[in-house]
């Protein structure tokens, strides 16, 4: 009987985890585990590499020798032999990009040894038929290790009523009670809107014209939300990492963008303390940033994952914490991502799934941003955003982020803000009535992000009541109104 395995590709894929680390890991663990080599020394040793990826260390021998002792493989490992195995492996010459492929022809092999293994129990169970079986006895013997067998290759996952376990849940509530079940962005009426913040396993999608605030918009809830102490992930595909620094020691520290890009805070004393004290304050709360301009969304993906893995962890339970990742913005990286086969629409479909798809795997929420299209200068529906359908499928919620018209400006008043954000659809939340948006004001000058109330909360406010959460935002509109045309995206 031929030997179901590669050795070769077992011993590469070995070869680029030691020599590659995290790279390399990311690329191949959503397909395989230990169980996937045939060797056994060599699933002590992708166990062992594993650990030390987990513990956020640099594979090398010594830290393998390490994770061996934490998981009782020392014996097997500290061992004259596969130490000089392991030392081969890392000369062992092979490139990066070739570990998928590797990884996919050893798991081809793990397939083959579970249905060999499950062959052989059919065989054994048939040859101690004695005939007092019944038909449907005999097909049984078939049907369910072959049942068992494709259920265990698609999850495990069987249909169970729906109200097994309710009690359970309903007592882990109780424990459990929060004002919020996602992640709050630090706009209180949008996370209402949305069914409670951004939530885990989900992709909430924001949209706007060129040079309306996403940028900006995105990068007030990432200050709101890491300020709170949860890790945040900014991924941008256009701006770069000093233009963000820019924006936000302006936001924190109330001087404005062109003073602090300049360098001419230093000339006024104030300032200069005020741009210290925000650098001071950046430097201590948890937000990374990665510009991805121009890499494939298969290489951002990854990026995700490593960041998640070696910064994020889990915990005691194998559960994700608490982080958020925020993508500005779905779009096509490069002009050889359509063909005469996948147009625009396919190719930011394909996005939006694959972000989902690792949402759910990961168990994080995600924040991203979309253009509108010429249909969202005027409409608010879900036919304004580019490559619509597909994009609605599969986030959890859509919502348009517009300037506001003269005639809404001119009705809404001096103190409802300079931008809206209208909600049009949400899987968990309640949206918003017909014709009512979420008053903003957007001090341009500041990079700063104010949410005021609804449309319908201002028409319906006592006399008197400006309408405004934070008082500041009535000088966020007198100052930043005009410089806030400027100093968007």
């Amino acid at each position: 009987m031929a030997e179901l395995n590669d050795l070769g590709a077992e011993r590469a894929v070995l070869a680029a985890l030691l020599q590659h680390g995290i790279d390399a890991y990311v690329l191949v663990s959503d397909i395989i585990n230990h169980e996937t080599f045939d060797h056994t020394n060599n699933q002590i040793l992708y166990k062992c590499i594993e650990q030390v990826i987990k513990n956020d260390q640099s594979v090398d021998i010594a830290s393998i020798l390490s994770a061996a002792t934490q998981l009782g493989f020392a014996d097997a490992v500290n061992t004259k032999q596969e130490l000089k195995y392991i030392k081969s492996l890392i000369d062992f010459p092979v490139n990066q990009d070739n570990v998928l492929p590797f990884a996919a022809q050893i798991k081809k092999f793990e397939f083959a040894r579970k249905i060999q293994h499950l062959t052989n129990k059919i065989h054994k169970d048939i040859d101690n038929i004695n005939g007092t079986e019944s038909i449907n006895e005999i097909i049984q013997i078939l049907e369910n290790p072959v049942t068992d067998f494709l259920r265990e290759d698609d999850g495990g996952d069987l249909p169970e009523k729906i109200g097994e376990g309710v009690d359970e849940y309903l007592q882990f509530l109780s424990e459990n009670k929060c004002d919020i079940i996602g992640i709050p962005t630090g706009f209180t009426n949008y996370d209402e809107a949305i069914g409670g913040g951004l939530r885990r396993k989900c992709v909430d999608l924001v949209s706007a014209r060129p040079k309306v605030g996403k940028s900006v918009f995105a990068d007030n809830v990432a200050l709101n939300v890491s300020s709170r102490g949860t890790p945040v992930l900014v991924l941008d595909t256009e701006m770069s990492k000093e233009d963000h620094l820019n924006r936000l020691i302006a936001n924190l520290s109330g001087v404005p963008i062109n003073e602090v890009s300049t360098g001419k805070f230093v000339d006024d004393s104030d300032k200069h303390e005020q741009v210290s004290d925000a650098v001071k304050q950046l430097s201590s709360i948890p937000y990374s940033y990665v510009s991805v301009a121009g890499k494939p969304f298969e290489q951002i993906l990854n990026l995700i994952k490593r960041w998640v893995v070696q910064e994020i962890k889990t915990n005691e339970y194998g559960k994700t914490n608490d982080c958020l990742i925020i993508y500005d913005y779905l779009k096509l990286m490069s002009s050889s991502s359509i063909t005469n086969n996948i147009q625009e629409y396919q190719a930011l479909g394909f996005q939006i799934t694959s972000l989902h798809n690792l949402c759910v795997k990961l168990d994080i929420p995600c924040l991203s941003f979309v253009q509108l299209n010429r249909d969202g200068i005027t409409k608010e529906s879900t036919d304004a955003v580019s490559g619509s359908d597909r994009l609605i499928w599969l986030c959890t919620s859509f919502s348009i982020f517009k300037i506001k018209s003269p005639e809404e400006l001119a009705e809404d008043g001096p103190n409802a803000g300079n931008r809206k954000l209208v909600p049009i659809v949400s899987r968990h939340g309640a949206g918003m009535d017909d014709g009512d948006y979420i008053n903003m004001v957007m001090d341009g000058a500041h990079a700063k992000l104010t949410e005021l109330r609804t449309r319908n909360q201002v028409k319906n406010q006592p006399i008197g009541d400006t309408g405004f959460v934070n008082p500041d935002a009535l000088e966020g509109i007198k100052n930043g109104f005009e410089e806030s045309e400027e100093e968007t995206e």
